[in-house]
């Protein structure tokens, strides 16, 4: 038995978000690249690479990373990119998408004959969180005047538009790329390819598929561009656990139970967004709060039901935490960070990654 906590993901599981992707590929002419803020454990690039065109990125190391380890297009985007970064950047990457005017100009000779794109804000977006909503007031996330911007299309073959955020409503993405024409219909027509960037649930049950595929066919038809999509979730959903142990219980007004990991340093959005774990599924008349073992009082996964109490030596299995998971695990407390284990396609388990005492060690100086 594998020794907790572990991230495992299923490629069987990943594989039908990837069969959607092909899908979604084949029937719009969109291209798909993996978005690597979300998810970039390597270790399954092999099957994910057979089903999408490449990947984008946030930073230098990302993109490094999709160009040595992902087959196909490595798009480089920053939010700002320092002068000592440029070069490599321009080294690595097919296309670079530049996040203002100002960074555009600032490193344009740098960048002559490269593939150039500029990130447009719309300035409307599906986030419920502002701390997420790249619309949100004085965002720094993009231009937003159609005139500004018409002032350097010269410079530029092609946009980047990302103001969807766990958007599983087609009718939304419908009105909202309405609008983008409705603002900047003029200057799609200048251009070569849109990026549309991630946060659409296209793989989810019950999406409207065939409709998004028909969008995305006319829109590309319309404005003569190349359309890209940047899943990240979309890609992985459903796909990875987080495997843990139960090594105390308590009753403090309520039973309580500590497993081997933790929110804070396993799996961080939740504490940012302040979202309860997903359980696999589990049903009863027991409540246990089930908490992590970090010093952070808050560190909970939440309340969930069992059949019995739970015991010492329990395993529970928190489901769909491939996300921004282990992209943001980290040392706090200096906690075991989980291993991280496959499941390949014919069922065999392999644990491909474990860190221990030196990596903590080699993480601080």
């Amino acid at each position: 038995m594998i020794k907790t906590p572990y991230y495992l993901i299923d490629k069987q599981k990943l594989l039908v978000n990837m069969q959607k992707i092909a899908y979604v590929r084949e029937q719009s002419g969109a291209k798909a690249l993996l978005a690597l803020k979300c998810f970039a454990t390597w270790s399954v690039f092999d099957l994910m690479q057979q089903y999408m065109d490449g990947t984008t990125s946030s930073s230098l190391y990302e993109l490094k990373l999709g160009r040595q380890k992902f087959e196909g297009e490595a798009h480089a985007y920053s939010v700002a990119w320092a002068d000592d970064e440029i070069e490599e950047m321009l080294d690595n990457c097919d296309k670079i998408i530049f996040n203002s005017i100002s960074q555009l100009q600032r490193f344009a000779e740098r960048s002559e004959g490269k593939t150039r794109g500029l990130r447009v804000n719309p300035q409307v977006s599906s986030s419920d969180y502002l701390l997420a909503d790249p619309a949100r007031p004085f965002s720094r996330l993009g231009e937003w005047d159609p005139v500004k911007i018409e002032g350097v299309i010269d410079q530029i073959s092609g946009f980047m538009f990302h103001n969807n955020c766990e958007n599983g409503d087609f009718s939304l993405f419908d009105k909202m790329l309405g609008t983008i024409e409705e603002r900047f219909g003029d200057l799609l027509h200048k251009v070569e390819w849109v990026s549309l960037g991630g946060g659409i649930h296209f793989t989810g049950e019950d999406y409207a598929v065939d409709a998004f595929c028909a969008r995305l066919k006319g829109f590309s038809e319309k404005y003569g561009v190349q359309v890209y999509l940047e899943p990240g979730e979309a890609a992985i959903t459903n796909s990875a656990s987080l495997e843990v142990t139960v090594l105390d219980t308590l009753y403090n007004g309520k039973n309580l139970a500590v497993v081997d990991s933790s929110i804070e340093a396993h799996l961080l959005d939740l504490l940012i967004y302040r979202l309860n774990a997903k359980l696999a599924p589990s049903d009863g008349e027991h409540t246990v709060m089930v908490c992590g073992k970090s010093c952070l009082a808050g560190d909970i996964f939440g309340e969930y039901q069992f059949d019995r109490p739970l015991a010492i030596g329990d395993r529970l299995s928190f489901i769909d935490t491939a996300g921004y998971t282990m992209v943001k695990k980290n040392w706090f407390n200096g906690l075991k960070m989980p291993s991280i284990v496959v499941k390949q396609l014919d069922g065999t388990v392999e644990v491909v990654r474990e860190f221990g005492y030196d990596d903590y060690l080699s993480s601080l100086s």
